[in-house]
């Protein structure tokens, strides 16, 4: 069985509490949950019908799943919809001790709940996401992929002013998402020759040079050089049609240059189709996933968040865990 590190995010979000519903829903048979957040949480765990021993960070962790109880937070400081600075704190400890679970092999895959952004800079001043702190921490290069039952985005660029994207879409930048990328749908979800499309930058790939000439500079030699790997890489495809090609089949990848071209559609289809995308980080040592929405203040605490994300997330990191095949 797969034993799944869970960092519980923002205590005053709805983290804790789609964590708690998705595991009640999933059963003991889909992984090993070893959850990292507040003490407070087995209560939350105990109204989904959902239980699991208690212990101490730097304990040994048993079988089967366990709470890790990283803080004991005052009740002040865990209010739904109300963030505290001492519960930024948190959220950075719970990250920092469920990803050491990882590193150090007592788990094989991490899921993350939601975190504020804001919250956690005001502990780590310069952080802006999950997926730049652990691409840190592990001294690699990773890509940001959001993943639906039809539809997988990876990104060139992340959280990142729309100004600057031109100047940080070079072609090799290009080059290393799209392998990454078709390296990741090879090794850890089972697609044996994947297909990649390459969005291209301007409206109608730039119309032949017409208003722009990104494509030619910046994406057709990324192209030609990912083809001369032997990747199936093919565009610059415009991006108001290049998704639902992919989701009619098509292609098993699009790779977006910035971040709203890619996760409008992905965010799109999961609100019309209930699709429940999950965030991926290919390109890291580790598996890590995490639910595909924020910490929700505004529905924490009134039972009206939906599990259905969290619930994807941890399947397809017990997926990707389990399927992993090595460099």
């Amino acid at each position: 069985m797969i034993r799944l590190a869970i960092s519980l995010g923002d205590p005053s979000g709805i983290g804790p509490e789609v964590t708690a519903r998705a595991l009640a829903r999933l059963g003991r048979r889909a992984c090993a949950p070893y959850l990292f957040g507040d003490r407070s949480f087995a209560a939350t765990a105990a109204r989904a019908g959902l239980r699991l021993p208690r212990v101490a960070p730097g304990e040994p962790l048993p079988a089967g799943g366990a709470l890790v109880e990283v803080t004991r937070l005052a009740a002040a400081d865990r209010r739904p919809g109300r963030p505290s600075p001492e519960g930024g704190r948190a959220q950075l400890a719970y990250l920092t001790a469920a990803f050491a679970a990882v590193q150090d092999g007592r788990c094989q895959a991490l899921c993350t709940a939601p975190v504020s952004k804001a919250q956690v800079a005001l502990a780590l001043p310069g952080f802006v996401g999950h997926t730049e702190w652990l691409e840190e921490r592990t001294g690699g290069r990773s890509v940001m992929m959001l993943a639906s039952e039809r539809l997988r985005v990876a990104l060139v660029t992340n959280h990142l002013q729309l100004a600057r994207v031109p100047a940080e879409v070079a072609p090799e930048a290009i080059l290393e998402v799209v392998e990454i990328t078709a390296r990741a749908l090879a090794r850890q979800f089972g697609i044996p020759r994947p297909r990649v499309a390459v969005c291209a930058m301007n409206p109608h790939a730039g119309d032949g040079g017409a208003f722009g000439d990104e494509e030619r500079r910046l994406v057709e030699p990324a192209l030609a050089a990912a083809r001369a790997r032997g990747i199936r890489a093919s565009g610059p495809w415009p991006a108001d049609s290049v998704f639902f090609r992919a989701v009619a089949g098509e292609f098993d990848a699009v790779v977006a240059l910035y971040h709203d071209q890619g996760l409008i559609p992905v965010k799109l289809l999961d609100a019309v189709n209930g699709e429940s995308a999950v965030n991926v980080t290919l390109g890291l040592p580790i598996v890590r996933t995490s639910p595909d929405h924020g910490v929700a203040y505004d529905r924490a605490g009134k039972g009206e968040a939906s599990a259905d994300s969290m619930v994807a997330a941890i399947r397809l990191a017990v997926r990707m865990a389990g399927g992993r095949k090595p460099a």
